[in-house]
């Protein structure tokens, strides 16, 4: 039994359909026929039920291409354990992260990684599918909320605990208050990101504990939109305290909200049996590095 045989197994079970398959393999029907025909020889079965011109996988063929699948993913493995030991210059990372936390979490890590690996290439898109598509393999790491149950495949690395605040104009009556009742927010023009974004469903969460509905918000998918807006005196909206802490806008003053507090813990996920190279764990740890840098600095617990 050969690699190739098993690669060309695969592609026939992904198109269902022989032509197609040595049209995408770049070689002969006749060829790929041969090649599973010695495959079945070898098996002892048929992997493939002919019924016409359609074929359909044999109980033998399911089997088959579920263990191909394994074996795929240990050849990667070694192909990329064998690649990552010649420099980290020259290592690819993808990372999903949640919308509105690269402007906190990323932008100076990027910026001191590029200086010192200036060949490292590093991908970062935001994304709500953040643990779906670290679980399918599409990225590498992902930094998002902590999963309430994680696939055995995914290893969860806590960063920090997230409180929410009010971010309100510094001239408003409320921004002399220290803490305000959540329930106020039910009396303020908002300005939040769309119902689909994590943090607007924590800020939903907790107005249906409380029972309170906030109105007409004007809605928007950029960090920097709702900053303005709350910096124009437009309205308040919801961030995170480490976020506002770590901008120290003169004109826009953080206020502590009560019954509840809206909070969510942040974490870094990635799949255990994937191959983790020396790009992702010099991610990992310098942005931990960075985490405990904002803890100093903004002087708060980050759990």
């Amino acid at each position: 039994m050969e690699l190739r045989q098993l690669e060309y197994f695969a592609a026939i079970c992904k198109e269902m359909h022989f032509s197609r398959a040595a049209e995408n393999l770049c070689t002969t029907q006749s060829n790929l026929s041969q090649q599973i025909k010695f495959l079945e020889n070898e098996i002892g079965l048929p992997l493939f039920d002919r019924i016409g011109k359609r074929i359909k996988l044999t109980d033998a063929g399911k089997i088959l291409l579920e263990q191909s699948h394994n074996i795929f993913e240990h050849v990667d493995y070694a192909k990329k354990a064998i690649a990552d030991l010649k420099t980290i210059e020259g290592g690819k990372l993808d990372i999903g992260i949640l919308p509105g936390d690269g402007d906190l979490l990323f932008d100076a890590l990027l910026i001191d990684l590029h200086r010192t690996y200036p060949q490292l290439s590093i991908r970062v898109t935001e994304t709500m599918d953040v643990y779906e598509q670290v679980l399918d393999g599409t990225r590498d790491l992902g930094v998002t909320t902590v999963p309430q149950k994680a696939d055995d495949r995914i290893a969860v690395v806590s960063l920090f605990h997230e409180e929410f605040s009010l971010a309100i104009r510094s001239d408003h009556p409320l921004a002399k208050s220290k803490a305000v009742p959540f329930e106020q927010l039910q009396h303020l023009k908002m300005v939040m990101f769309g119902s689909d974004h994590q943090m607007s469903k924590v800020i939903q969460a907790c107005c249906q504990e409380q029972g309170i509905v906030i109105n007409n918000p004007i809605v928007s998918s950029t960090l920097s939109t709702l900053l303005t807006l709350v910096h124009q005196g437009i309205g308040a909206t919801i961030l995170p305290r480490m976020l506002l802490d770590y901008i120290n806008d003169e004109n826009i003053t953080a206020v502590t909200l009560l019954k509840p507090t809206p909070t969510q813990d942040i974490c870094i996920i990635y799949r255990t049996d994937k191959f983790m190279g020396q790009a992702a764990k010099l991610f990992i740890k310098e942005l931990q590095a960075l985490i405990q840098r904002v803890k100093v600095q903004t002087g708060r617990s980050l759990g």
